[in-house]
């Protein structure tokens, strides 16, 4: 995998440099993360990194098109190295948890607007809000009709 990585960072004229793989690497086993667990993951690897490197080369990745910063509504930006696709996102309320959505309807966008306003669009950004299976068993009938009621 890091000689995919490698020729990721060059095909975009990026150094190839410890950092950037040690971060490409966290993200694909770990999709979804914040910055905090970025830095978690990259320091048990590289232990002497610094907290301002990682932010640095996740701003360096996602302006190259190598990962995708996503930051739903009241949430830290997560990161991803799915790119390139107009995939959406599901957040569950409870826990945060995070999950991929393909799209479903026709090419990318994917979406039609009602009115383009002249735009040329070619993406659509989508989240749906829910509640994962995990959070789902925790709560009770009562937890779900108070939830149900505040809407």
């Amino acid at each position: 995998m890091t000689a995919d990585f490698e020729e990721q960072l060059r095909a975009v004229s990026l150094r190839v440099t410890r950092p950037r793989l040690a971060v490409l690497a966290a993200l694909r086993d770990h999709p979804h993360v914040d910055t905090e667990t970025v830095i978690a993951l990259v320091r048990a690897e590289l232990p002497s990194v610094s907290h301002q490197a990682v932010y640095d080369v996740l701003r360096a990745l996602t302006d190259a098109g190598l990962v995708r910063r996503i930051q739903p509504a009241g949430a830290n930006a997560r990161y991803e190295t799915r790119v390139g696709d107009n995939h959406h996102h599901v957040v569950c309320r409870s826990c945060g948890a995070i999950a991929d959505v393909d799209c479903t309807v026709g090419h990318a966008p994917c979406l039609t607007a009602s009115d383009d306003h002249g735009f040329m669009i070619d993406e659509a950004e989508v989240v749906f809000w829910g509640t994962c299976p995990d959070c789902a068993a925790e709560t009770t009938p009562n937890d779900q009709r108070a939830r149900k009621a505040s809407r």
